[in-house]
């Protein structure tokens, strides 16, 4: 069975999205350095899964927002996280200074989704 290891993020600030991600979820940072093009990546998660956040030498100057992630063919549109207990990390969110929305009960489990400071959109999403 194949599983899912990483995936890539283009963001402006890599270690601002990982502190957040590190505050909320309790992820460690894997690595960081030095990426293609003269970037910068962290990769951020658990032992055996993790996001690659990639800025490029600029910082991120040069990259534009989609205007519609549900619209943009190839791109990102969100990240799903799985948690134990829902209500629990909603107050982390907003604590965060975050704007949970788009709740939503469905079968088989209950999410939120919120956004990020670089622009990433993150369901928090609850099986239990």
């Amino acid at each position: 069975m194949a599983r899912l290891e990483h995936v890539n993020v283009t963001v402006a600030d890599p270690r601002a999205t990982a502190a957040v991600l590190h505050r909320l979820f309790g992820w460690e940072t894997r690595w960081e350095g030095t990426a293609i093009n003269g970037g910068f990546t962290v990769h951020v998660g658990t032992g055996d899964q993790y996001l690659a956040l990639y800025t490029g030498p600029d910082g991120g100057a040069a990259q534009t927002p989609a205007d519609n992630s549900y619209l943009m063919r190839g791109g990102l549109n969100h990240i799903g996280i799985v948690v134990d207990d829902l209500a629990a990390a909603e107050a982390a969110v907003r604590a965060e200074g975050f704007a949970p929305h788009s709740h939503a009960d469905y079968e088989p489990g209950r999410r939120f989704y919120f956004d990020e400071n670089n622009g990433v959109e993150i369901e928090v999403v609850c099986y239990a």
